[in-house]
């Protein structure tokens, strides 16, 4: 990991924490930047990168619970609690909310940095699923309005001369719009052509034994 490609957000009341955590971080070669309270988190410009949010859970204007609570549907890192007053019931329920930790003060460094390295992993394919699944429904928008009707009855097993009867063309004519939409879609086969339907949720409505043309 470089400087460059990640970084670590730190969300503390206690100037010392930050600062420690802060000097731990870049002595392991992890770039962070540190907040005093939620609100200056929220606030903030964040860096386009992978990232981890190490968020204590006891600040000055909300409580980190709560927090993970409210951004939870926005785009935000994933989470690594820290507290001085764990309780078994908040651990719980941070980790069922989709923390990756929650780790009671005094944690070992070692312990710390499992989380984080985690998180960022978690994050770097998180943002690389969600570039995929861009580029796919660019792909999907540059289909012609034939071409996506021709899309789904292909991936829901219908035989060709099946889908071009339901279209009312011939089969040649079918099998030239399927490979179309191979190409430009980037299908290496019908199963990839399927996993990719399946990721832009494109709604099935024929299968090949209701399909009796």
């Amino acid at each position: 990991m470089t400087n460059e490609d990640h970084v670590v957000v730190i969300v503390d009341d206690d100037g010392r924490v930050r600062e420690g955590l802060e000097e731990l971080l870049e002595a392991h070669g992890l770039r962070a930047i540190a907040f005093g309270s939620a609100g200056e988190y929220v606030s903030a410009e964040k860096p386009d990168a992978p990232a981890c949010l190490v968020l204590d859970v006891e600040l000055p204007d909300i409580n980190g619970l709560e927090l993970q609570r409210q951004i939870a549907e926005g785009d935000h890192p994933p989470i690594v609690f820290i507290t001085g007053h764990g309780d078994i019931p908040s651990s719980v329920r941070a980790i069922k909310d989709g923390a990756v930790d929650f780790l009671t003060k005094p944690f070992s460094d070692a312990d710390l940095m499992a989380a984080v390295h985690t998180a960022i992993s978690e994050d770097r394919k998180r943002r690389s699923d969600r570039a995929e699944l861009s580029r796919l429904r660019q792909r999907y928008l540059e289909l012609t309005p034939r071409e996506r009707e021709v899309l789904p009855l292909v991936v829901s097993g219908l035989l060709n001369k099946q889908a071009a009867s339901e279209l009312g063309i011939s089969e040649v004519t079918l099998q030239i719009h399927r490979r179309n939409v191979m190409q430009k879609i980037g299908a290496a086969s019908l199963a990839d052509l399927v996993r990719i339907a399946e990721r832009l949720r494109i709604p099935i409505t024929h299968s090949r034994r209701s399909g009796g043309h």
